[in-house]
């Protein structure tokens, strides 16, 4: 079980933390023996000077799957659906691309982002309740990133068609789903989807960075398009995400004693359902929903998120029975971050939580001429060259994301033949990137989480 700790006299750590790594405000909540726990520092709005506070709502980005999976779980536990039920069989009018994805891909492989679906379609459906519906329309002309199954590449697109799926079964939208089938059940009095419940409380804003070395600055907008909402727009105070995550330490019992998901269904999603090429970002293994990893030979689940100028951590170490949230408003949280939950998960759990990568004083010499080309998917072009023996990568994000993300160049550097280091300039930390080939022959760079194939077998060597 968990070690005891004093959290409130972790409030001036908290701070100091923060205004080390210039994150505006931040949101900490902890459960532990059976207890939770929860501090805020900083301001919501560096324009506005309000007060961050326990009671504020955060974008969790991300976590959102995590939502949208446990509620697609307790469909299955309803028994109106399974989770190898082919996608086509629960929404007649679902087409990718790909005839044979169109025909075979299941929930199973949309849950742990083994569809291949090219994961990065934000494609603005307007606010209307048909949202869903006409986002999975416009996926017809959907391609792949990889073949089905064959990999692990992290798909948006596959949770919000996952969220379409819930509204065909419960006949209601996703947002109402949601708030019936989970928010309800758990009594999560400050979870909520939609801009104009979110404002009725304090709601945090977020902040980006423009270049190296400008501390973050209010973002140009709230939040992303309502299309992708099952992928990405839970907002909740941090005690309230890491009471959802008590619903699956407690094999899926809500707080009052009433099951709300079967602890079959817990354990699926906690079960490894695939590896991950690049483990070093997050983790080693994803389940249904959830991110899985083994430190020091000790589980731990969680899951992380990101929205416009807002980033947001859940980590969960199941033996010990405790769940740490953290939820920020600014887009460079890494460093700090792990300086959190390092501090805390060592009192709470003695656990050693995983140091990032760094680049060793003599790289090894190494073939790189291998993986010289252009990889793309849909959202971003990656072009690695060689210039004087090393490693260029220049990253260009496309459609949507060209507006949210920056083009950069980085250095890598290598750790072995296959995993490199870059650091992107405004990253407080060492990104991992891994070239690998799959079974078809197929080459492939593994980076943010996401397989991107190389569609030209060499470029121009830069100067």
């Amino acid at each position: 079980m968990a070690q005891a700790m004093d959290l409130a006299g972790w409030q001036p750590r908290l701070d100091e933390l923060a205004r080390r790594h210039a994150v505006p405000g931040a949101s900490l909540a902890v459960l532990a023996d059976g207890e939770v726990g929860a501090l805020a520092t900083g301001v919501l709005h560096k324009g506005t000077g309000v007060e961050a506070t326990t009671d504020s709502l955060f974008q969790l980005g991300s976590i959102t799957k995590v939502y949208t999976a446990t509620v697609l779980l307790r469909l299955v536990d309803q028994r109106l659906a399974s989770i190898d039920t082919p996608v086509v069989e629960l929404l007649p009018v679902f087409r990718v691309a790909d005839p044979e994805v169109s025909r075979r891909v299941t929930l199973r492989h949309l849950l742990c982002h083994t569809s291949g679906i090219n994961g990065d379609f934000f494609h603005d459906t307007g606010r209307g309740d048909d949202c869903l519906a006409r986002y999975v329309q416009a996926c017809a002309n959907l391609a792949q990133s990889h073949p089905l199954a064959a990999t692990f590449s992290y798909c948006n697109t596959g949770y919000v068609i996952l969220g379409r799926i819930i509204e065909a079964l419960t006949g209601m939208v996703w947002d109402q789903a949601l708030a019936e089938h989970l928010v309800a059940p758990l009594g999560l009095a400050h979870t909520w989807t939609l801009p104009e419940d979110v404002l009725r409380f304090r709601a945090a804003m977020g902040h980006v960075s423009g270049s190296p070395g400008q501390e973050p600055q209010p973002a140009p907008s709230w939040s992303e398009m309502r299309s992708i909402g099952p992928a990405n727009q839970v907002c909740a105070t941090a005690a309230d995400l890491v009471a959802f995550a008590r619903l699956h330490l407690d094999n899926g019992v809500g707080p009052d004693g009433t099951r709300v998901l079967a602890a079959s269904s817990v354990a699926e999603m906690q079960r490894p359902q695939v590896d991950l090429p690049n483990p070093y970002p997050m983790a080693h293994h994803w389940g249904l929903g959830w991110a899985l990893s083994d430190w020091s030979g000790r589980r731990v689940y969680g899951h992380d998120g990101d929205t416009i100028g807002q980033s947001a951590f859940l980590r969960v170490v199941p033996d010990a029975g405790v769940a740490v949230a953290l939820l920020t408003n600014s887009d460079r949280t890494a460093a700090f971050s792990q300086e959190v939950f390092a501090e805390l998960l060592g009192v709470l759990c003695d656990l050693d939580v995983p140091a990032p990568l760094q680049p060793p004083a003599n790289p090894p010499q190494v073939d790189l001429h291998r993986h010289v080309g252009v990889y793309e998917r849909v959202g971003m072009r990656m072009k690695a060259s060689l210039r004087d023996g090393d490693l260029l990568l220049h990253v260009t994000p496309t459609g949507p994301l060209a507006e949210l993300l920056p083009t950069f160049d980085a250095k890598l550097i290598p750790l072995s033949d296959t995993l490199l280091l870059g650091r992107p300039p405004i990253a407080t930390r060492w990104l991992s990137y891994v070239f690998y080939t799959l079974p078809d022959g197929g080459a492939y760079l593994h980076d943010g989480a996401r397989a991107t194939p190389k569609v030209t077998e060499s470029v121009s060597s830069a100067g």
